[in-house]
């Protein structure tokens, strides 16, 4: 599978924002990106955010065939609600649509980085069986670089391919100093491209080459 995984220092972090932003500018360079949420906890109006930014090209039931009602750490959800989690199902699901669709694929994690799958894996487990180079999404605001760096070095230890970091602006504050120093400090001390994620905004301000998946 050809693709990318989408990851965050946190939940509501902003990754499906950037994946939908990501799938439309794919696009619109003829890559028919194809975003997946494989697994979700609470309300699954994300799905339908990364459905509507294919134009429709997949469903969200597709686009996310393991979900729980309860908004927790799939572990924790699956534990309220007395079901394990199905491994079985996703991988099934996951390879059902490599065959269905050409790719790329931009799979979008759930939580954070180390949120629990189950008892013993998580989603750092998961993007370690999926092998595909990781995108890490971050809020620009006060106290990221300490979750910035610890989710970068998790991802390094893990082996796995870091192409960069997307740098949210949507929780930046005017009356905030680190908004400014953040962009320069994290490419320094990561050595990693970074691409700034204005508010508000339907597509990438650019498309650089590290976005592209190969």
């Amino acid at each position: 599978m050809k693709g990318l995984f989408i990851t965050g220092t946190d939940t509501g972090v902003g990754k499906t924002h950037f994946t939908a932003c990501l799938t439309r500018s794919l696009r619109l360079n003829a890559i028919p990106a194809i975003p997946l949420k494989p697994i979700s906890s609470g309300d699954r109006g994300d799905s339908i955010l990364l459905s509507d930014a294919t134009g429709g090209a997949i469903s969200p039931s597709e686009i996310n065939p393991v979900h729980f009602a309860t908004p927790l750490s799939p572990y924790a959800a699956s534990i309220l609600e007395s079901k394990p989690f199905p491994w079985g199902l996703l991988r099934e699901k996951i390879a059902k649509l490599a065959q269905t669709y050409p790719g790329p694929f931009l799979i979008e994690g759930v939580g954070g980085w180390r949120v629990p799958i189950d008892s013993t894996n998580g989603i750092r487990e998961w993007a370690q069986e999926l092998a595909l180079p990781v995108v890490l999404v971050v809020r620009n605001t006060l106290g990221t670089l300490n979750h910035t760096l610890l989710t970068v070095d998790s991802i390094r230890q893990a082996n796995l391919s870091l192409r960069g970091l997307i740098l949210n602006e949507h929780f930046s504050r005017n009356d905030d100093p680190s908004v400014t120093t953040n962009p320069a400090l994290l490419q320094e001390l990561t050595s990693l491209p970074i691409l700034s994620l204005p508010t508000r905004v339907s597509q990438l301000p650019s498309l650089p080459p590290w976005l592209i998946p190969s």
